[in-house]
């Protein structure tokens, strides 16, 4: 054993030709509060750090800020407050394998409590491995398919540790802000499967981890990253989505005079929405909100915060009422949808669900998931027709309600969680499903990359050391 660089490495056996690092530790934000109350969660006390020169063994500690200090309350064999400065950090960890409870939820690793602006942050330092099994059953219901979830598991690995080491306190957040997060509770042996027969695997292109974003649902087709952001990435490109039978492959969702009022103060409410450009699958870039008062000018992502609004793919209607109709051309479709239901051999789960026209209750299709179906040239389900850019229309009469109607969820870029869901059901591997969503990128173990001589290879929860580079 000996130190390079200030990483310490452990020697294995010649004919791996590895060398073995310590796992990756995030660093993720999962609390920021005025109060907080930390407990153990049986009988394996909380040992905590930072009280004294040595760490102290209890059963609860309660912590606030209050005239300028951090004020305690330790639960152990008696109570007692105590008083601590601001620039104090307290570190709190368990020896039980189920972790510390924060709240109602429970955490692995380390947690560590510490002041930062009016209030209190909580920052939970873990193995990325561990953070992964939680993060892929937040993230999708674990009873997905296990490619889609190995999918997820990879896809958020890359994302994890593209942002390790980020300057500052934490490296995530445990929203949608990164990944969502909830802690041991999003454990179960279906994610942990996921994560662990991937172990290690990313996505990398040119020799670099790549930004694998994702989302819930696009609509039909996902975005090409220059479209929503700033920079065009040659891996995310627009492609063909599988995600027809996601329930928010289509939508809609009325607003009243006062809500678009409270919406648009500026205008005074809303007389009609003038779309000015769209992006190549039609997502909103750019409209014009008119109203009583004046104009307003906003991005897709504005309108759509305004909005509450599930993605930028949607067009508008002014209508009198909820039992008026579009205009001509403007039908819009809903999707009924029954999920989790197993087939007649009892194999699986399959999703079964029609779509109906919104004016005549016409069902157009129901689609079969045929789980033995072969991914490699696969044709998606007919996708339905496309939003077509339209501007509301204006009314010189009574206050109209604003009927918006439109795909998807989220911002449409990266893979596709639905999309995903529906190319394992149709048999694709985890593989061919990440190679669909990311154009052009490799799928390897984790490396350092800026010394292509060492690899971060953790060791693996099984017996028998360092996992090679041949796993993969």
């Amino acid at each position: 054993m000996g130190l390079v660089g200030g990483v310490t490495l452990t020697a294995v056996s010649p004919s791996a030709q590895v060398i073995a690092v310590q796992e990756p530790v995030m660093r993720v934000l999962v609390l920021e509060a005025s109060a907080l109350r930390l407990r153990a969660d049986a009988e394996q006390p909380l040992l905590v750090a930072g009280l004294g020169s040595s760490e102290q063994r209890l059963r609860a500690l309660s912590v606030r800020k209050q005239r300028g200090q951090l004020r305690l309350t330790l639960e152990g064999r008696s109570r007692r407050s105590l008083s601590l400065a601001l620039q104090r950090e307290l570190r709190v960890r368990s020896a039980d394998p189920r972790g510390i409870w924060l709240g109602k939820r429970r955490y692995r690793g380390e947690l560590r409590v510490r002041s930062v602006g009016a209030g209190l942050q909580v920052v939970n330092h873990l193995r990325v491995e561990d953070y992964l099994a939680s993060v892929v059953g937040s993230e999708m219901p674990e009873s997905w398919p296990l490619a889609a979830l190995q999918a997820q598991a990879v896809a958020a690995r890359t994302y994890a540790l593209a942002q390790h080491g980020k300057a500052g306190g934490f490296d995530l957040k445990a929203t949608v802000a990164s990944q969502v997060y909830r802690g041991v509770e999003s454990e179960t042996a279906n994610t942990l499967k996921a994560v662990e027969s991937t172990h290690s695997l990313v996505l990398v292109h040119g020799g670099k981890l790549i930004d694998a974003v994702f989302h819930s649902s696009s609509g039909g087709a996902t975005e090409a990253s220059g479209a929503v952001w700033s920079k065009q990435l040659p891996y995310l490109v627009s492609v063909p989505d599988h995600d027809q039978h996601s329930p928010v492959h289509q939508w809609d969702v009325w607003f009243e005079p006062h809500q678009l009022r409270r919406a648009f103060r500026e205008t005074g409410g809303v007389s009609s929405i003038d779309v000015l450009g769209t992006t190549g699958t039609g997502r909103i870039r750019q409209a014009r909100v008119q109203g009583p008062r004046g104009d307003l000018l906003l991005s897709g992502k504005q309108l759509r915060q305004r909005l509450g609004l599930k993605s930028t793919l949607v067009r508008f209607e002014m209508l009198a009422s909820k039992s008026a109709k579009p205009g001509a051309g403007v039908g819009f479709k809903r999707f009924e949808h029954s999920f989790g239901k197993r087939n007649s051999a009892g194999a699986g789960t399959v999703l079964m669900g029609s779509w109906r026209d919104g004016a005549t209750g016409k069902s157009l299709f129901a689609p079969s998931v045929d789980a033995n179906a072969s991914f490699m040239g696969l044709t998606p389900p007919p996708p339905l027709p496309p939003l077509p850019v339209r501007s509301t229309r204006r009314s010189r009469h009574q206050p109209l309600m604003l009927l918006a109607m439109g795909q998807g969820f989220g911002h449409g870029v990266g893979m596709s969680q639905w999309g995903a869901h529906g190319l394992a059901q149709r048999g694709a591997d985890f593989r061919q499903i990440l190679n669909h969503y990311y154009r052009g990128a490799e799928i390897v173990p984790y490396r350092q990359l800026q010394n292509s001589s060492l690899a971060f290879l953790w060791r693996s929860r099984q017996p028998g050391g360092v996992e090679s580079m041949g796993d993969a």
